[in-house]
């Protein structure tokens, strides 16, 4: 054997020892794909995720599972009692976001959804606060938010039964909730501006996911120098900061913050508090600020409009359960009744609907993701330090052990024998622990209005020609249905 075999013999024995001190290392982690040399356990997912790869790798290995990104332990939980430990008995180890190379690039560790610790919790405390101060669960935010339903009923009814996207102008409408509670104003539908947002937030949540989202995560150091669509979805994150750079300089110009009537008003009176009394803690700054802004932006009308978005595909695909919602209302209410969200006690059947929609198209490929702060056992298996943590919702909300027809759009998953609501402890579309949602009540009372206001007005109906709208989703961060159009045909009481 000469040198050259000499050196490619050791080096093979030098990878096969390597390989085995990586597998004795880890002996205690949870089970899952092979974690091959440098792209770890990437191969089990192929060139695109889809949105029921969690599901497939906990049915292989089990409900704590490890899919290694390269170097880095990727942890995904499914099934609720997995979850509940991991999110509500451990929530303290797992309530960190990660510091991924794309969380820093585009969330800077600031604002709300992609901070953590001190910053993390006083920018939550002061953002729940502020909402309430402006209105949350009172008659004012839910007056705005009725009179964005009406704005898009009259929007449907320009198209006078002919097919219409509802794509935009459901999310002008729920945009203009945030925009109102944040900015103090509304876009109108045709305003660039807000379509240039509205542009900018598909293409950021599209990309997270993505196989250049992945390869960006294992190769920064790489992918920064060159071009694709990381450059194009930093940008459109940043487009979202600029607008919030924008509306401040107008409110700070306008110094209205002494009598705030908005988000930005709050924050910024905040900010002059904090530097009258010197408090060397505070986080209150202005890049906070933006990013608690394009937090709101983003969560705030990306998940509600792709929900509403589902529901109304969902209830045209099957006319039944939307004509049943609509005699239920009916029923219930006079034409000349304005409805409320704490009608929605009197309308069981009208809630379970809603329930079942997010329950079966629920809008996140996962939840979002932790890291882990400490070691951790959790059911023998050593969750280590560091450890990202991927919760995967959808494997609780599609539970065939826990949901009769877990695939079917069915309303009765909601439902008593006596036809009461049932509100059932397997839904879980808005988290659980230290980081659920913050905006749950708010998405909460905007579905039951809008869709309430939209299904009193008009019956949705395939356009002619078309058999069933498509159930398949657009993968990212969100799944998104497929572009499609319906017809909103009024209601005699209406037109």
């Amino acid at each position: 054997m000469g040198i050259q075999g000499l050196l490619i013999a050791l080096l093979v024995a030098l990878l096969i020892l390597v390989f085995l001190r990586q597998l004795w290392t880890r002996r205690h982690y949870p089970p899952g794909p092979l974690s091959l040399p440098v792209i770890g356990g990437m191969w089990r997912i192929g060139i695109r995720i889809s949105e029921d790869l969690a599901i497939k790798i906990a049915k292989q290995y089990g409900n704590i599972s490890c899919l290694w990104l390269g170097h880095q332990p990727v942890i995904i939980v499914s099934g609720f009692q997995a979850l509940k430990e991991v999110l509500v008995n451990h929530e303290e180890a797992f309530s960190d976001r990660p510091s991924s190379h794309f969380v820093k690039a585009v969330g800077r560790e600031r604002g709300i959804i992609l901070s953590n610790g001190h910053t993390w919790k006083q920018q939550r405390r002061f953002a729940l606060l502020t909402l309430r101060k402006l209105g949350l669960g009172k008659k004012g935010m839910e007056h705005q938010i009725q009179e964005e339903a009406q704005q898009l009923v009259e929007t449907f009814a320009r198209a006078k039964g002919q097919p219409l996207d509802p794509s935009l102008p459901i999310t002008n409408a729920v945009s203009n909730v945030i925009c109102a509670v944040t900015f103090g104003h509304r876009f109108s539908l045709q305003d660039e501006k807000f379509q240039k947002l509205v542009e900018a937030v598909d293409v950021g949540l599209k990309f997270i996911f993505s196989s250049f989202h992945i390869l960006y995560e294992m190769f920064p150091w790489i992918m920064k120098h060159l071009p694709g669509p990381h450059k194009k979805a930093i940008a459109a994150f940043e487009l979202v900061l600029s607008h919030a750079r924008e509306e401040t300089e107008k409110h700070k110009e306008q110094s209205s913050f002494h009598e705030p009537r908005d988000f930005i008003d709050f924050y910024l009176l905040q900010m002059e508090k904090n530097q009258s009394r010197n408090e060397p803690n505070s986080t209150y700054d202005e890049e906070n600020l933006f990013h608690c802004i394009q937090d709101f932006f983003i969560a705030g009308t990306a998940t509600t409009a792709t929900s509403l978005r589902w529901a109304l595909l969902l209830l045209t695909n099957h006319p039944d359960i939307q004509d049943k919602v609509y005699k239920e209302i009916e029923d219930v209410f006079s034409s000349s009744h304005s409805i409320c969200y704490q009608d929605i006690r009197k309308l069981p059947y009208t809630n379970a609907v809603i329930h079942e929609m997010q329950r079966l198209k629920y809008i996140l490929l996962a939840g979002l993701a932790r890291q882990c702060t400490e070691d951790v056992k959790v059911n023998r298996y050593l969750i280590p330090k560091g450890a990202y943590i991927l919760a995967d919702l959808r494997s609780v909300l599609l539970d065939p052990e826990r949901w009769e027809t877990p695939e079917e759009f069915n309303p009765n998953h909601f439902l008593d024998k006596d036809g009461h609501f049932v509100d059932r402890e397997e839904f879980l579309p808005f988290g659980a622990g230290a980081r659920v949602c913050p905006g749950e009540q708010l998405a909460r009372i905007e579905r039951f209005i809008f869709l309430t206001s939209l299904l009193r007005a008009f019956r949705l109906q395939l356009p002619e020609g078309v058999s069933k709208l498509r159930l398949d989703a657009i993968v990212g961060l969100t799944l998104s249905p497929h572009p499609y159009k319906i017809c909103a045909v009024p209601h005699r009481s209406f037109s």
